[in-house]
């Protein structure tokens, strides 16, 4: 139950990999009767325009090296809002449970008594490799898949992801935030013994009319990566169902 003096609420939505027309319904529902919203930088720009017109709008984008507010800062400037008595959109892209840092958010604000409520959006992991033409699974070639970040936590003391060891145990990974570490994921890879054959999928500004998929394998695409200057955001595939491709892209 909200603390009395915070009469206000904070939803916590995800509104996609980019493409406008993957927002939910729901997510449409909290943006229209939001006080304020807070928003990323990799929203679609198109989620703003359900705003009411005097709804506060708050950038709180962040990208390597340059943010524009801090962590700290936007869970303050959250739990400020909703104890104003407002409701409160804070707008993450893709999935806001998934590398997003909405349930830090969420708890932040249901520890400080205020009502948050979570609306799920679809994540760039799954939307960016269909749109792309790769399934990540498919009867007889993959199984099982899983999700991995290519950017750990500052301040830990050693890296707890093993790359090679994760496509040991699955058939398909996707990597986010992975560029510009993936020279050093592929070596690792590579140290676990993985084939140097294996497929690899780099995927560019996903579900946008600017997608670009460049497409190699484990023991060249780092060099392919150079060659195209692939550049954030962008997510990497690895896996057999990449070959999938060649027959499924004019259909994505």
């Amino acid at each position: 139950m909200a603390h009395e003096k915070c009469k206000g609420r904070v939803y916590i939505v995800g509104t996609g990999p980019g493409d406008p027309e993957l927002l939910t319904l729901k997510a449409v529902k909290a943006i229209k009767e939001a006080d304020t919203i807070v928003y990323d930088r990799l929203i679609p720009v198109e989620a703003l325009s359900y705003a009411r017109k005097d709804a506060r709008l708050v950038y709180a984008g962040k990208q390597p090296g340059k943010h524009a507010m801090t962590q700290d800062e936007i869970n303050r400037l959250l739990l400020r809002e909703a104890c104003e008595g407002r409701s409160v959109a804070r707008l993450h892209g893709g999935d806001p449970y998934l590398f997003g840092r909405g349930e830090e958010e969420c708890m932040f604000l249901l520890e400080h008594g205020v009502e948050c409520i979570a609306i799920p959006g679809v994540s760039s992991i799954t939307a960016g490799p269909l749109y792309a033409g790769i399934p990540l699974t498919s009867r007889g070639v993959a199984s099982s898949f899983a999700a991995a970040t290519g950017r750990e936590a500052a301040g830990k003391e050693k890296r707890v992801i093993n790359y090679g060891l994760i496509l040991k145990s699955v058939q398909t990974l996707v990597v986010v935030m992975g560029v510009g570490s993936l020279e050093r994921i592929v070596e690792e890879m590579l140290r676990e013994g993985i084939p140097p054959s294996l497929p690899v999928a780099l995927i560019e500004n996903a579900t946008l009319p600017n997608q670009r998929v460049i497409v190699g394998e484990l023991g060249n695409i780092v060099e392919k990566a150079r060659e195209h200057n692939v550049k954030p955001p962008a997510i990497i595939v690895f896996g057999n169902t990449v070959r999938l491709r060649e027959k499924l892209w004019r259909l994505a």
